[in-house]
């Protein structure tokens, strides 16, 4: 008997861009509902471009892209892309917004997600005023006000200090446990895929494909005693290994 339908699909998947670069050929990813997978490579080789896949935001040139119909999607983007003009409410509440909800539950809707990041008391701030981490986190917020069921990061902590970011890793982790999500997540680093994931997806050199998958044992709630584990230290070592092997 087969098991339940993928939240995700994509398979032989192949994009080449019109100035020629050809981002992902033979691409074969799946995720199962609840899970938290880490596309793990340097820039440039197509994690990006599969993310955009996933969302729809970009049509495959070979192969299939399947995702479940009923699964609401949630995005963040490598930059918070907030309205400069609009405060911490506001840029929180444009989906609602834009699907015509009602004003009160569009509030509730809204005050719900800042205090998922931990933001309930700067709804009235506006981006200028905030922390790169704090930004980050309304954005994280804006991709959940409309209660996704599959979130999409592309590599949204990239540009933070190391401090912020294992925070905002910690946050993350207990989003995905607290909100039932399944999760595809960017990254160029090792060692946060690692700490975050149930999997790894490593991937070649352009043009991009999945050539080794690596399974995260580890307790779901994860913190400092985790990073310094040995099954977290030897996991890492494992898919650093992998990496220097797929662009060599």
């Amino acid at each position: 008997m087969s098991g339940p339908a993928p939240v995700l699909s994509m398979r032989g998947v192949a994009v080449r861009y019109p100035n020629g670069v050809h981002a992902l050929g033979g691409f074969d990813l799946s995720l199962a509902r609840g899970e938290f997978v880490s596309l793990l490579g340097p820039s440039g080789c197509g994690k990006s471009t599969a993310l955009r896949l996933a969302a729809g935001l970009l049509g495959a040139d070979a192969g299939r892209v399947e995702r479940d119909a009923s699964a609401r999607l949630g995005f963040v983007f490598q930059e918070p892309t907030l309205m400069p003009w609009a405060d911490v409410f506001d840029n929180v509440r444009l989906p609602l917004r834009l699907q015509g909800r009602p004003t009160g539950e569009a509030r509730d809707a809204v005050m719900r997600a800042l205090a998922g990041v931990g933001l309930a008391d700067f709804a009235q701030a506006y981006p200028r005023e905030l922390s790169g981490g704090m930004r980050m986190r309304v954005s994280i917020a804006r991709a959940l006000v409309t209660r996704p069921a599959l979130l999409l990061l592309d590599e949204p902590f990239a540009a933070l200090d190391e401090i912020t970011r294992q925070r905002l890793d910690d946050d993350l982790l207990r989003l995905w446990r607290d909100e039932d999500l399944t999760v595809l997540f960017v990254t160029h680093s090792v060692w946060e895929s690692v700490y975050l994931s149930t999997r790894v997806a490593v991937l070649s050199a352009r043009p991009g494909r999945v050539v080794e998958t690596l399974e995260v044992t580890g307790p779901a709630r994860r913190d400092e005693s985790f990073r310094a584990s040995e099954g977290y230290v030897r996991t890492c070592v494992r898919a650093s290994a992998a990496l220097r092997a797929a662009h060599a």
